[in-house]
């Protein structure tokens, strides 16, 4: 073996002393409790360690010396958060184990987990795709040994040591249909695998070499923050969270270099990433550079466009918005001052890329979920990308695996931490019910809040509203919205709605990203089985967006009207289980983190992650970066 690991997994026999001495032989110190990685503790028959590269500490517990459970706890007040079947320790010495070694290969593992059940779809990456059937003893040189038992096509069955599984991880690719099962020494496997290595290889290449002309280029290198920086920062009217200063401070110093700035952030829905893009917006408004944010509909176009005036209101900084919200006077207007010079920020959707939007001195773009806009628009993005610095948000939870092998070609900003006294929103799947929406709506309003019932149809809005509004109080202020509607009107039913004076707006998709209303803490989703998972976790973040006990009620038709899909069951079962803070992290990997992945890397390489699965597909990621790396073609990527 090319590494030294310890595997631990439920009803192994464990002996308590041998594996506490192999912690130690492997650079982990005991301590009284564990806070930080390489530490372990021992009381009784409970172990706590916090292994390397994990981004919790794990709890171990013994019966008889059987593992009876392991489960990440949150290290602040001991709470156990999720189990794991199997999980891989790796040497905590600087220069053991992956750390100085060998270049990446795609035997070692990227991931600490293996949480299979039986029945599951998994990738042995040298016989390809099989199915998990359990662990087995079986006798070698007279001892019985724990072995994963995986079956291939025509019933064949391969045998696993514990010692070599990490060459196994569970089958996840973002589609319905079930995966090709290969035969035991059939050649096919060893073609996909060819196939789908060359076409990783060529994203490989262009990631780096997309790094490597920025790295070469020159691009504006702004002074350090201002007073007048610091000063802005004080407005923000909540504490910050460790990952927000560390994430700003990332950008900062990116943007205080000569090179031109490439990060993606990654947050979860309303966890800061909004505040870390005002500050660098500001910090280049003060070095007299332009600003371009770019969002992907006209809504959210209007709801920064309001944040950004009022956290502005006591600086001399000229904040526009460019949107069909805007009369084309209006427009020619703005287009005609950004030309000047006397717009210092403007907020729009892809409209700013037109061709008659020119900017006198750009410095800084801003783009909120770059997935959700066409080819052309990316195009006329990657034009600027080589000298302009550059700051790409994204909801889009970014898989660990997935962020570990691309951290040699890309840079990213990650916030994994809730804000401060967020709380849980309460998510609850239920067949429709009249009462129970009339209900739901008159408990947020006995509270002086407000609601969002989305329903996805423009053409029965009107009537859903109408057959709302009966059952409720005369007094109730109810509106539509939908993004066929006269933009004035538009405008003004959004405007109405954040500022309290519509309670209940009944509305389709277009709310789905960004709208930050701290009053609105329901959300009623209708047909919710029409849904994929990505997106019931973008409406349910809509609400919870502060400190106030929020609701999301999941609606789908009753039993002897629909019935639901397998897979429409799944996606609800996993939105209402997974709804602790954070969840977007963790929830589904066959859904979001798969299509987050498509979404990132292109439908060329998600079919790639669909061939071979996004654990291998991931690992041979990062081996072709560090072979690049170490064959010395992209030296220029270290300077």
């Amino acid at each position: 073996m090319l590494f030294r690991s310890l595997k631990l997994y439920l009803n192994q026999e464990l002996n308590l002393e041998a594996f506490m001495a192999a912690l130690v032989d492997y650079g982990y110190f005991r301590q009284s409790q564990v806070s930080a990685e390489g530490d372990f503790s021992c009381r009784g028959g409970v172990i706590d360690i916090f292994p390397v590269s994990f981004e919790l500490p794990i709890r171990i517990e013994l019966d008889n010396e059987k593992v009876s459970s392991i489960k990440a706890f949150d290290p602040a007040n001991g709470q156990g958060l999720w189990q794991h079947n199997i999980v891989v320790i790796l040497p905590f010495k600087k220069n053991s184990g992956l750390r100085g070694g060998p270049v990446f290969r795609e035997e070692f593992p990227l991931k600490n987990f293996l949480d299979l059940q039986v029945g599951d779809f998994v990738v042995h990456s040298q016989h390809g795709i099989g199915k998990f059937r359990g662990i087995q003893k079986i006798k070698l040189k007279g001892a019985a040994c724990d072995h994963l038992v995986i079956e291939y096509d025509h019933n064949e069955k391969l045998f696993v040591s514990i010692d070599a599984m990490h060459l196994v991880q569970k089958y996840i690719a973002f589609h319905t249909r079930k995966p090709k099962l290969y035969r035991l020494g059939n050649k096919e496997w060893l073609r996909i695998k060819e196939r789908t290595r060359k076409g990783i290889q060529k994203l490989a290449w262009e990631l780096l070499s997309l790094q490597a002309l920025r790295l070469t280029s020159e691009g504006f290198k702004f002074s350090a923050d201002t007073q007048w920086q610091a000063d802005f920062e004080k407005t923000f009217p909540y504490l910050e969270t460790l990952d927000q200063i560390k994430a700003t401070a990332e950008v900062k110093f990116d943007m205080q270099s000569l090179k031109p700035m490439d990060r993606l952030l990654c947050g979860d829905v309303g966890y800061g990433k909004t505040e870390v893009a005002m500050r660098a917006a500001f910090k280049a408004v003060m070095d007299n550079k332009q600003v371009a944010y770019l969002v992907p509909t006209t809504i959210l176009a209007e709801q920064h466009y309001k944040n950004f005036t009022a956290r502005l209101k006591n600086f001399p900084i000229n904040v526009q918005m460019l949107s069909r919200f805007r009369t084309k006077v209006q427009q020619n207007e703005i287009i005609k001052n950004l030309h000047q010079g006397s717009v210092d920020i403007v907020i729009g959707t892809h409209r700013l890329l037109s061709p008659d939007v020119v900017f006198k001195d750009l410095g800084l773009v801003i783009v909120d979920e770059e997935q959700r806009f066409g080819v052309q628009a990316k195009e006329q993005l990657k034009k600027l990308k080589s000298t302009i610095d550059f700051l790409v948000l994204t909801a889009t939870p970014i898989p660990r695996t997935l962020y570990m092998s691309l951290m040699g070609a890309k840079d990213f900003s990650v916030i994994n931490t809730p804000p401060q006294n967020r709380l849980p929103i309460k998510t609850v799947v239920v067949e429709y019910d009249a009462d129970l929406v009339t209900q739901a709506i008159k408990r947020e309003l006995a509270r002086q809040g407000q609601v969002f019932f989305l329903h996805n149809r423009i053409l029965d809005l009107e009537k859903i509203k109408d057959k709302i509004k009966r059952n409720l109080p005369s007094g109730a202020r109810i509106a539509i919205a939908h993004g066929q509607m006269p933009a004035k009107l538009l405008e003004q039913i959004m405007s109405d709605f954040i500022s309290g004076d519509i309670d209940i707006l009944v509305s389709t998709m277009i709310i789905e990203s960004g709208i930050d209303i701290p009053n609105a803490n329901t959300i009623i989703v209708n047909n919710a089985q029409m849904f994929g998972l990505s997106d019931l976790h973008q409406l349910r973040g809509r609400v919870g967006r502060f400190n106030r006990s929020a609701y999301a009620y999941l609606m789908i038709p009753s039993n002897h009207q629909v019935v639901l899909e397998n897979d429409a069951q799944k996606r609800l079962q996993a939105i209402q289980s997974n709804s602790d803070l954070g969840a977007g992290f963790n929830i589904a990997m066959e859904d979001l983190e798969i299509r987050g992945a498509g979404n990132l890397l292109g439908q060329e390489q998600h079919g790639f992650i669909s061939a071979v699965g996004f654990d291998l597909y991931c690992r041979l990621l990062k081996e072709a970066i560090a072979n690049f790396k170490k064959a010395g073609v992209f030296n220029e990527t270290h300077n």
